[in-house]
């Protein structure tokens, strides 16, 4: 039942809306988005976090899964039942065909801490945005070297609030003296159109390799934003993960 609208669907027109892509076959932790953080499935906690924010006007997870789909009617979670894409921004970009929104904000759905506070800041990025600038994307400052080595973690060069580069090698190189290192967070905004742009665009050589899907802008040359944000929170990637996050949630 690809492309079909899930039961919960909301086809209102909006003018700022969260989406929340989930897929199950995450290769480093199948079923991830049910995982169980504390007594709720780990997408509840990113929705929770959406629904906290104060300039949006709704959430709504996107998945091919039925058992995601679901778990979401369960919670009572607004779901799209979508097709199968490469990546959650593709996912995003569906439900921004078939949802009416000036705006779409893509929250990862690993990141159970994201801030509300983040998020609206993305939505305030949006209404300032340049012609040339398809995308927004929220970074904060990296200061644990383990997080700088980990693969699972992207980082980011920004020069003059731009993203020149991401990648889940330390960069930039240290040759001369220490950068500060920044983390690229899953958290983006788009308007409808620069979503349909990203899905006319192929797959470059960098995203292929990196599997960072704002490299597809970059690669063909469109500008990101790169807003900072504050953020303290964990991306959830691996099983180990989710067992820090069980113990920064009962902190």
């Amino acid at each position: 039942m690809a492309a079909t609208t899930a039961a919960m669907a909301d086809t209102r027109p909006r003018r700022h809306i969260a989406v929340i892509p989930c897929r199950w076959g995450a290769s480093r932790f199948p079923g991830k988005p049910l995982a169980r953080l504390g007594d709720k499935p780990l997408l509840w906690h990113v929705h929770q976090r959406c629904m906290e924010a104060e300039r949006l006007d709704g959430a709504v997870v996107a998945t091919d899964d039925e058992r995601i789909e679901a778990a979401c009617r369960e919670l009572g979670i607004e779901c799209i039942h979508t097709g199968g894409h490469l990546t959650g921004t593709d996912r995003v970009a569906e439900v921004a065909e078939r949802l009416p929104a000036e705006a779409y904000i893509n929250v990862q759905g690993d990141e159970p801490f994201i801030s509300p506070t983040a998020i609206d800041d993305m939505v305030n990025a949006l209404e300032y945005l340049s012609s040339d600038t398809l995308a927004v994307n929220a970074y904060t400052e990296l200061a644990d070297v383990s997080a700088v080595l980990d693969h699972n973690v992207v980082k980011v060069v920004v020069a003059r609030g731009e993203a020149l580069m991401f990648s889940r090698q330390p960069i930039p190189y240290p040759k001369g003296e220490r950068p500060t290192y920044l983390r690229q967070l899953g958290l983006y905004g788009f308007t409808g159109s620069a979503l349909r742009r990203f899905r006319q665009l192929q797959q470059g050589p960098l995203e292929r390799a990196e599997g960072v899907e704002m490299l597809r802008f970059v690669e063909h040359g469109h500008t990101v934003r790169m807003i900072p944000v504050a953020d303290n929170g964990l991306a959830v990637d691996t099983p180990e993960d989710l067992a820090r996050a069980e113990i920064l949630l009962s902190q």
